[in-house]
């Protein structure tokens, strides 16, 4: 039975849980016997046992990404405290956010030859130690050094997070795992700036990384208890030596990963490839791009707005961005809906699956973006009552979770053997645009003024909307002509 996996390893998903080792005193074809996992299989596990590694991955997932953001409200005590400009500030957002795009190129690959569990688990440890730097700074230079590996750091455990969530189910149950997954992730930057607020308004933003301290030390002691090894290929592996030393088999040397070196170029490069011959990949990489560029630009956006144009303090800043949150939990409640819809496609396919039957969900997130920034755009003004600007933004949060969710599984589904480079280009594009959309939000803001600025990202997005309704049209045909999707 194949068994399949949606990213953190290269092309895991060639896998399979049954796999054949010679016997010592024979040849040919009828000398094997196969080796299985049995109970062994991470997707045979209870489904009550399931979901509390999903959940408990999700939650770091959700600290991790809250991370990057829980000091955004910060900015000014850094000017009073150490001098430091609001660019400068800033690049702490964005080197935080660009090590987290990098590391799983080089990390991911590990989880071959360690498994997920070890990346996991050493990833949260380096993450709460280079937190403690983050926390004691003296300087604007010391917290960017902190903020660069504290990202790079918590990139090791992004990189085999949702390869874990896809090691325990098949991909007819995948769907409302991944969704969880995905909307614990993506709400963790809008959640930094609603307690970061707080914590900066009534204490002092070292408290901010004293709290993440708090939080990921605990997750991470319920990670270790509850959360076991899930890479199929290293159980296999393991199983197969056991049966070695204790039958005299021969090790099937198909089990055994490729060098280090070779395995980590690969992830390196197959990505950047990727990206380069498969046009179906890089459309569906840019709005995912804008997406989260976007996205994290509106941290400095939202501050910008709410503290010129309604005189909110920290902490109701911060709470501006539950609308976001809310559209998010919106965006979750409509998956019966698109499983519904999915569901009539696959009858009306004679029951064969197709990876466009995901991009509906797709579609309708794509055009909800470009809604939300012009509604939030032209709705913040004085004589406008402040929640309406705020109910705009919850468009966003549909939006974003349909996307992100969305595309993560068609790439899976649309190139199964490549689907960890298919989704470690998306993971770099995407953080690479979230590092850099903060730098220049609330220059643009100050120049352009509210209104226009909104729209300006508004028009970004509307340019990128139409890439889910092509490829639902033309999507099959393109994978037939591709080396590297499949047909």
């Amino acid at each position: 039975m194949k068994t399949s996996h949606c990213s953190g390893d290269p092309e895991a998903t060639k896998s399979t849980e049954q796999n054949i080792l010679p016997k010592p005193d024979q040849n040919g074809p009828d000398s094997r016997v196969p080796v299985e996992l049995g109970a062994e299989d991470p997707r045979r596990l209870s489904t009550p046992r399931k979901w509390v590694i999903v959940l408990i991955s999700s939650l770091i997932a959700h600290v991790v990404t809250a991370g990057s953001s829980i000091y955004t409200l910060a900015y000014d005590q850094f000017n009073t405290e150490w001098g430091a400009s609001r660019e400068l500030a800033t690049a702490g957002l964005s080197l935080y956010t660009l090590a987290m795009g990098l590391g799983p190129l080089l990390v991911a690959p590990l989880s071959e030859f360690y498994g997920r569990r070890p990346i996991c688990l050493w990833s949260l440890i380096l993450y709460l130690i280079w937190l403690i730097p983050c926390a004691l700074a003296r300087n604007i230079e010391t917290e960017l050094i902190g903020r660069f590996f504290s990202g790079a750091a918590s990139s090791a455990f992004l990189s085999v997070a949702g390869g874990t969530v896809g090691d325990l189910f098949d991909h007819s149950q995948l769907q409302t795992p991944m969704l969880v997954y995905s909307i614990t992730a993506f709400l963790g930057p809008d959640v930094g700036p609603i307690f970061g607020g707080f914590i900066c308004q009534y204490t002092t933003w070292r408290w901010s990384f004293y709290a993440l301290m708090i939080w990921i030390g605990v997750l991470m002691v319920l990670f270790y208890f509850f959360s076991p090894e899930t890479y199929a290929p290293l159980l296999l592996r393991r199983k197969s030596e056991r049966l070695r030393r204790e039958q005299g088999l021969d090790v099937d040397k198909k089990l055994q990963p490729q060098g280090l070196g070779r395995t980590i170029l690969i992830s390196c490069t197959r990505p950047f490839k990727l990206l380069v011959l498969e046009y179906m990949l890089l459309s569906l990489c840019i709005l995912t791009a804008f997406t989260l560029g976007i996205q994290y630009l509106l941290f400095g956006g939202f501050a910008y707005v709410f503290r010129t144009v309604y005189r909110f303090e920290l902490s109701e800043i911060g709470l501006t961005f539950i609308g976001i949150g809310v559209g998010a939990f919106i965006g979750l409640a409509m998956d019966p809906l698109w499983r519904k819809y999915r569901d009539k496609q696959l009858k009306e396919n004679s029951g064969n699956p197709e990876p466009e039957f995901r991009l509906p969900a797709v579609a309708f997130g794509a055009l909800c973006l470009p809604v939300s920034l012009f509604f939030f755009g032209w709705t913040a003004r004085p004589s406008v009552h402040w929640i309406v600007p705020i109910i705009g933004s919850g468009f966003f949060g549909v939006g974003g979770l349909l996307v992100y969710s969305g595309i993560w599984t068609f790439l899976v589904e649309a190139y199964p053997v490549y689907a960890a480079s298919a989704l470690g280009a998306n993971a770099f594009t995407r953080l690479a645009a979230g590092a850099a959309f903060p730098l220049f939000g609330v220059q643009m803001y100050e120049s352009l003024g509210v209104g226009w600025a909104s729209s300006l990202l508004g028009f970004l997005a509307l340019a990128a909307a139409p890439f889910p309704f092509l490829l639902m049209k033309y999507g099959k045909r393109i994978r037939g002509a591709s080396k590297f999707a499949k047909a």
